[in-house]
């Protein structure tokens, strides 16, 4: 289980441990947050593609599905 601190994700990097289409290596370019200015999901883009995915920030925990850094 990666440890993470969700203030601290934008423009964090990320490995995916199963690639699919190409698409291994992640770059968190967004934070969403609610009123109190709490992370509930991220944005993340593609290097290879520039393709975005908005997912919970608590998925990157999977160390199983994500690797922190690029790979």
């Amino acid at each position: 289980m990666n440890r993470i601190n969700p203030r601290k994700l934008l423009l964090s990097k990320w490995t995916a441990a199963q690639p699919k289409q190409r698409e291994k290596h992640f770059l968190v370019t967004q934070l969403f947050r609610d009123e109190e200015g709490t992370v509930l999901e991220i944005e993340l883009q593609a290097v290879l593609t520039q393709r975005n995915q908005r997912l919970a920030w608590q998925h990157l925990q999977d160390a199983e599905e994500w690797k922190m850094g690029w790979l």
